[in-house]
């Protein structure tokens, strides 16, 4: 039987794009006939303690010589001397979301170190997945062996058109905005919120959809900025949803808004056009090859005018709205499904299994 070890910081069924990325992957290989052995380390990368290193440590040695050990990028970059004891041994295999350099970056968070290390270890890797054709560019600076670099992007699950806020001909009833993203410095609340206490048209209101809880600092400053901005009757931090909660949201979406300032693929959008919702996004990861000019607006990274006033078009003009959903019910046809992606990741992995 065709073999991984999937190595991950935390538990695997956390709600993130990665985690939930690293959770299908894994369903998808083993509905294809792979064992996956999923090896959780502890929740302090990325700068591991001492004893998470040899909890780690403890896992690689347990793994037999010759085999394949895939390790999310959240761990793999913060380990290098672990990875350049076991490659030679073992068949390593970086799962790379994000580097982790750029993490840090645009979270303001300390660099020292974190980008020599990342490069050690990726120059160890035989191969190196990464989940969008964006992380390419950022994975220039570390000069890795390109001809092991392949591209594995996400799936979508098929799901039921949404209804929308089946708001009134007249106008009154608000137009539901809805963004799907855990709150923290990468996302882009802020400018989001920016963007729309710019706009006169007050006809709106926005739900934010995604974790309160793992970067508290951008939570409070997105609280901060929601009471300075007299939103507080229009915005609704709803914090983590599970599934019945979250397709209610979808549901009730009118239009999908995202002001990220980094994403590698942009998993929550095509959600939203699996859905049929028009999308109102920034253009990092493959947002603009998803909306394909027919879904959605898309505008430029950190650019506040150009997002108010995309949001502002949306909101006012009905058929451009109008227009925008059926373009979503176009695209959601054209969308890589969960089980489409785990055959390229085995089809990506099974020249090792003879290696």
């Amino acid at each position: 039987m065709r073999s991984i070890s999937l190595v991950v910081a935390g538990h695997l069924d956390q709600r993130t794009g990665g985690y939930i990325y690293d959770r299908r992957m894994v369903e998808g290989l083993r509905s294809g006939g792979w064992h996956v052995d999923v090896v959780e380390l502890p929740d302090d990368f990325p700068h591991p303690a001492p004893a998470t290193l040899a909890h780690a440590s403890r896992a690689f040695e347990r793994m037999p010589t010759g085999a394949i050990a895939v390790i999310d990028s959240l761990a793999f970059g913060a380990m290098p001397d672990l990875i350049e004891r076991e490659s030679p041994r073992l068949q390593i295999v970086a799962l790379m979301h994000l580097p982790l350099v750029t993490g840090a970056r645009l979270e303001g968070r300390p660099m020292d170190g974190v980008m020599e290390a990342e490069r050690r270890a990726l120059h160890c890797a035989a191969r190196i997945i990464v989940t969008g054709k964006a992380a390419l560019p950022l994975l220039a600076q570390y000069a890795p062996p390109f001809d092991r670099v392949i591209v594995v992007e996400p799936g979508t699950d098929r799901a039921p058109l949404a209804r929308g806020s089946r708001h009134a001909p007249d106008r009154m009833a608000p137009i539901e905005l809805l963004c799907v993203a855990n709150v923290n410095a990468i996302k882009g609340h802020e400018m989001l919120l920016d963007a729309l206490a710019a706009i006169p048209d007050k006809g709106w209101r926005l739900t934010c959809v995604g974790s309160l809880t793992r970067d508290p600092g951008t939570v409070e400053r997105v609280r901060t900025a929601i009471t300075r901005l007299g939103l507080d009757e229009r915005v609704l931090l709803a914090g983590e949803l599970r599934h019945d909660a979250l397709e209610s949201s979808f549901d009730r979406a009118d239009v999908f808004v995202f002001a990220a300032r980094q994403e590698t693929y942009g998993m929550a959008v095509a959600e939203a056009l699996a859905r049929g919702i028009p999308v109102v996004s920034t253009g990092t990861g493959a947002i603009a090859e998803l909306v394909d000019h027919e879904a959605g607006l898309v505008v430029p990274v950190d650019d506040r005018a150009a997002l108010a006033s995309a949001l502002a078009r949306v909101i006012r003009d009905d058929d451009l709205r109008r227009r925008l959903a059926e373009g979503a019910r176009r695209v959601r046809s054209r969308l890589r499904t969960w089980e489409e992606a785990a055959e390229r990741m085995g089809a990506v992995l099974d020249p090792l299994t003879h290696g």
